[in-house]
């Protein structure tokens, strides 16, 4: 029997809801209280439950297999036995209608249904990826784009968004760091707050507003070995520092619930973690929100091998502090029976189904079921200025890696070979966990060049191998392109269905055959703009490397084209920096910047260092490194200043340095600041991040780029497990990146 006809088969059919409140009464304190009291185990389990939608569109469908299991008639009849609290990943305005419709007049308790999806990078109009995004390292971008996504959704009725996702990833081989901001947790925490902020707007009950999830809790961006699901073998110390503050941070900007994570920690899987949902979230954070699984998480404790079955899964799940549960339907089959039994505490029940009322008040769903339903809202075209929008952020999000001879900006009178599986065509520009966008819509990287040169004939087209595949005949139509023309772009990297859910790899480099194509066009001598499609840090091999210019374009939604050419060209300057650091063999990962010290840190590869934490190989740096990205300017840095040195215990310090643009050409640096620890009562990371602004600058133009630290940046997870900070001497660096810049020291003095 389906999940749906399951539910449907238990629906109570001679209750009445006569003399309930109804409408924005039932979403008062009082009223939910009275529609607890009148609900039967069966209808509470309903609303902590939630189903893929059985109207999707083909991509929600997809993503969402168990949705085939409900016909829309079955749904319909669960939602009218007050048996579901919502559904996802719909987008059908009418049918959510229907379906609004059924939950407010035709089931017994009139309690509004939720409508939630998985609103990643954009809804209709799709923006680069989150890990793109964040290289423009501005949390008002990420507010804008979120706040955009929000307007489009809203307007066929979803209020709740599983977004953002703020888990910390630090192994390029694990495909969803691609949905993140990256390895940095204080930028993480910044972009985390922004989303949040854009996503529910003014308020949870302004139409135009999704309520947030950041996920997934906790430490899923650890995962052993990068590898999908895998569980994380992380300290406490860790938990605390680096994978638990962005969640704080989104919780601190209002995000009303959280998405437990797929994998256990040190053994306990999230979905079952008690001291993870109950003592640390709601007890130490006082997190009074809505705790809701993954897409099976909690049937999937009995894999885990925690649970017995799948009744069992559903009590563990539920004692562990998940309110909700997600497409396996769990928590409707067994909750009840739990409950009646004395397994399952009702009072724990009732206190998940408040927390999921109040949710539904707070979004306007009493007051007003069908306010983000509104014919009406549906009609507004969004598409001009969020397009415009979209093209600034993928502008903004291209990352400047090298530029040997100043070969970018290109005139645009150039004959150009345009190269790659990449180069043209509407496929992989969007990226991973697009549901409700168009591919169609998107601008390909061909169709964004020709409009802008002199003469699109001068562009030549070479396809030359697929993502994965060779193409018959590719690399000599390639390099016969190359001969031709008097510079190459070449587009390679990732398709995009390499990156994100389920898509871990062994092998962070370019597919062999992008790298057989790469070689052979690099040997014919044209100078070549490589330009890197991605969805994680990548490893280049020397052919790649050794183009004269880099270019970082992850995925970058429907305006692909039109920000390369704005870039390419010079309308526009590149001013993003890298999120993540580039590793130079995948051999190191996990890698990222703020790694510890150790007792033995190399300073070359000489015969004489070998026994130091290096490898055979290669001192472990980056290839590239976090906050690494250049411009059209040539910027650099000096006089840092300190001031005497010294930090009061309660008192500020400013650092400053001059920052100057030698070039042609204005610049817009991002200037980045960062600490090391001399000496704690815990090892500290050889750096880390505590601050960065923006200096633009006009040819042959200096302005002092100023930062003030007080002791709360210089805090750290203590032997106690808590926050503290200590005295003493700390090195600073003002920087443009975090493996250079120039280095000061001050002193944090005694209380």
């Amino acid at each position: 029997m389906s999940t749906a006809a399951s539910i449907r088969s238990e629906a109570p059919q001679a209750l009445v809801g006569a003399g309930l409140p109804r409408g924005r009464e039932a979403g008062t304190p009082e009223g939910i209280e009275a529609l607890i009291a009148a609900m039967t185990p069966e209808e509470k389990a309903g609303q902590l439950t939630i189903m893929p939608a059985a109207k999707a569109p083909a991509l929600a469908e997809a993503a969402n297999p168990a949705a085939m299991a409900a016909g829309m008639a079955d749904q319909e009849q669960a939602v009218r036995g007050g048996l579901l609290g919502g559904v996802f990943n719909g987008d059908d305005a009418a049918w959510h209608r229907r379906m609004q419709q059924v939950a407010v007049h035709e089931s017994r308790l009139g309690v509004p249904l939720l409508f939630a999806a998985d609103v990643i990078h954009g809804f209709r109009t799709i923006f680069p990826v989150p890990l793109a995004e964040a290289a423009a390292f501005d949390p008002d971008l990420a507010r804008r784009t979120a706040r955009a996504a929000a307007e489009e959704a809203t307007a066929v009725g979803l209020a709740w968004n599983f977004a953002p996702m703020v888990d910390v990833s630090r192994d390029a081989r694990w495909g969803r760091g691609v949905e993140g901001a990256g390895e940095d947790v204080l930028l993480g925490c910044l972009l985390a707050a922004a989303r949040v902020e854009g996503f529910q707007g003014t308020g949870l009950d302004d139409p135009s507003a999704m309520m947030a999830t950041p996920k997934h809790l906790a430490a899923y961006g650890a995962a052993t070995a990068g590898l999908d699901y895998a569980g994380a073998e992380v300290s406490e110390r860790s938990l605390r520092e680096i994978y638990f503050p962005p969640f704080q941070s989104a919780f601190a900007a209002g995000a009303p619930s959280t998405m437990a994570a797929f994998n256990d920690v040190a053994g306990v899987p999230c979905h079952a973690n008690p001291w993870l949902m109950k003592s640390v979230l709601r007890g130490e954070w006082g997190f009074d929100g809505l705790v809701v699984s993954d897409y099976t998480g909690d049937f999937e404790l009995v894999a885990h091998g925690v649970a017995e079955d799948e009744r069992d899964a559903a009590r563990l799940a539920f004692d562990g502090g998940v309110d909700m549960s997600m497409s396996s339907g769990l928590y409707a089959r067994f909750l009840p029976d739990l409950v009646r039994s004395g397994a399952v505490s009702e009072a724990a029940v009732d206190a998940a189904v408040r927390r999921v009322l109040r949710l539904k008040a707070a979004l306007g769903l009493f007051a007003d079921p069908f306010d983000r339903l509104r014919p009406e809202r549906e009609a507004p075209d969004h598409a001009p200025t969020h397009r415009g929008l979209a093209r600034e952020t993928a502008r903004r999000s291209l990352v400047l890696l090298k530029n040997e001879g100043g070969l970018l900006p290109l005139p645009r009178d150039r004959r150009i070979a345009l190269i790659g599986p990449f180069a043209s065509g509407h496929d992989h520009l969007n990226g991973p966990w697009v549901l409700f966008g168009d591919p169609q819509q998107a601008i390909s990287v061909e169709d964004g060049l020709r409009a802008v040169m002199a003469d699109p004939r001068a562009l030549t087209l070479a396809r030359g191998c697929e993502a994965e595949a060779e193409l018959p005949g590719g690399v000599d139509a390639a390099v016969a392109a190359a001969r031709a023309a008097d510079v190459v772009v070449l587009v390679v990297g990732e398709g995009e269905r390499m990156s994100g859910e389920a898509q871990s790899r062994l092998d962070i480099g370019l597919p062999e055959p992008q790298r057989a194509l790469v070689e052979a066009v690099r040997a014919v001598g044209k100078p070549t703009v490589l330009i890197l499609k991605c969805g994680r840090a990548m490893t280049l091999d020397a052919a790649s490397e050794g183009s004269e210019a880099l270019l970082v374009a992850w995925f970058l939604g429907v305006e692909t084209g039109t920000a390369l050419a704005d870039v390419l060209f010079g309308d526009h300057a590149p001013s993003g920096r890298l999120p993540v650091s580039f590793p130079r063999h995948v051999g190191q990962s996990p890698f990222h910047y703020d790694r510890k010290v150790t007792g033995r840190p190399p300073l070359s590869l000489r015969h004489g260092e070998e026994f130091k934490a290096r490898y055979r190989e290669s001192l472990n740096v980056a290839a590239w490194p976090f906050g690494h990205g250049l411009t059209y300017g040539d910027v650099t840095y000096a006089d840092l200043d300190v001031g005497d040195g010294r930090m009061d215990w309660d008192g500020s310090l400013e650092v400053s340095a001059k920052i100057s643009n030698r070039g042609d050409r204005a610049a817009t640096e991002l200037v980045q600041l960062y600490v090391h620890d001399r000496a704690a009562s815990v090892t500290r990371p050889i750096r880390q991040l505590k601050g960065f602004r923006r200096v633009t600058l006009a040819p042959g133009a200096s302005e002092r780029a100023t930062f003030t630290l007080t002791r709360a940046d210089l805090t750290f997870v203590g032997p106690d497990l808590t926050w503290i900070a200590e005295p003493g001497r700390f090195a600073v660096w003002i920087a443009p990146n975090a493996e250079a810049g120039i280095e000061g020291e001050f002193e944090l003095l005694k209380p």
